[in-house]
């Protein structure tokens, strides 16, 4: 028996999810002794939702992240003091400099909101998935209603 190419490849479609079949989960990770980069990484992919396998790029599918333990997120070699973070207020001369253990003093939960935007795809949503993001110096959260998992 002969099939025709057509006939072969009739069932086969391409899922497309749609605004009302995402769903958002909750997940929890704990920063501790955890590379930035490597966090962010994780952080930016659960955010976006591009772990399940019903992502599609125009829906916003992402889960919710709560990260515990800011503080004491690890960076690699002497980025302590070598890594500078730029701002600027937009007037003449108003550049602002600092370091990254300056940031850390000051707001340690700044440099992975930062980090994990970098890494978020520049559109509409990106906005919105930093939305879910809730990052905590202590070990406390008041997310405990939500049931977060562990993000592995």
């Amino acid at each position: 028996m002969i099939f025709s190419l057509a006939d072969r490849f009739e069932d086969m479609r391409t899922y497309q999810q749609t605004t009302a079949q995402a769903t958002h989960e909750w997940f929890i990770v704990d920063a501790a002794g955890q590379r930035l980069g490597t966090l962010a990484v994780k952080i930016a992919r659960t955010l976006s939702g591009r772990k399940k396998a019903t992502w599609t790029p125009h829906i916003d599918a992402g889960d919710f992240v709560v990260v515990i333990n800011a503080d004491k997120v690890e960076l690699g070699g002497d980025k302590w003091n070598q890594k500078v973070y730029h701002r600027h207020s937009g007037f003449p001369g108003g550049l602002h400099t600092e370091t990254a253990q300056q940031v850390r003093n000051k707001y340690p939960e700044r440099l992975i909101e930062r980090a994990v935007r970098g890494m978020l795809a520049t559109n509409r949503m990106r906005d919105v998935q930093l939305g879910r993001l809730n990052v905590y110096v202590g070990d406390s959260h008041p997310h405990a209603a939500q049931k977060p998992a562990a993000l592995a």
